[in-house]
C-alpha cells in the first residue's frame, strides 16, 4: 500500500463537507484518497489480490478490514464516494468490482455512513474536461493538482475526492 501526505484543502471545501471523506476507485488494485477532518489529504493504492491458497471471499474480508482500519485511524468516516462502473472489460473484473461494492455498501450501511457512486464519465470530465479521458490524462490531471499518483487508480480516487469536495454541498 502506498501512502502520500499532501497539503490541506482550501477552507471553503473543508467547510462544505465536514468530517473525514473517503473516495475509492474499486478494483483488485484499489485507489483511495482521504480528506481528514483537519483538511489534509492522503492517497494511495492498496492491493486486494488473492493469494494462491486464499478462499474466494478473502479479498472481500481484507477489504472490509481495510475499511475498518481507515475508519479507526483517520475517521470516523463521514461519507464515501466511489467510481461507479457500468461496464467492465472482462468478467473477472466485473465480479471483483461487484464483490467490493457489496462489501463497501454493507460496511457503510452497518455504520450509517452515506455513500454514493459517481459515473466514470463524470469523474473524467471533472478532472480533464473530457468524459472519455485516458488513464494517462487522469494521472496528468492529478499531477497538475500537485499530487504524485502511483497509477491511474490513485489518480481516479483523487479526482473523485475533489469532485465530491467541489460539487457536494453537504452530506445527504
Amino acid at each position: 500500500m502506498s501512502n502520500r501526505q499532501i497539503e490541506p484543502v482550501s477552507e471553503h471545501l473543508t467547510a462544505a463537507l465536514p468530517g473525514t471523506i473517503l473516495a475509492l476507485d474499486l478494483g483488485t488494485s484499489t485507489g483511495w484518497a482521504l480528506r481528514s477532518i483537519d483538511g489534509l489529504i492522503t492517497s494511495g493504492t492498496v492491493s486486494f489480490k488473492t493469494g494462491r491458497y486464499d478462499g474466494g471471499g478473502m479479498r472481500y474480508l481484507r477489504f472490509g478490514n481495510w475499511l475498518g482500519e481507515m475508519d479507526r485511524l483517520s475517521g470516523p468516516i463521514a461519507a464515501i464516494w466511489f467510481e461507479e462502473v457500468r461496464r467492465h472489460a472482462g468478467t473477472d473484473a466485473a465480479h471483483v468490482y461487484g464483490g467490493l461494492m457489496a462489501t463497501l455498501t454493507a460496511w457503510a450501511e452497518m455504520r450509517d455512513v452515506p455513500y454514493e457512486g459517481v459515473p466514470v464519465g463524470t469523474i473524467k470530465r471533472f478532472a480533464t474536461g473530457k468524459g472519455n479521458a485516458s488513464k494517462d490524462a487522469m494521472v496528468a490531471a492529478a499531477r497538475a493538482r500537485g499530487f504524485s499518483p502511483a497509477d491511474d487508480n490513485e489518480a481516479d480516487a483523487i479526482a473523485i475526492l475533489f469532485w465530491a469536495l467541489k460539487t457536494q454541498g453537504g452530506v445527504q
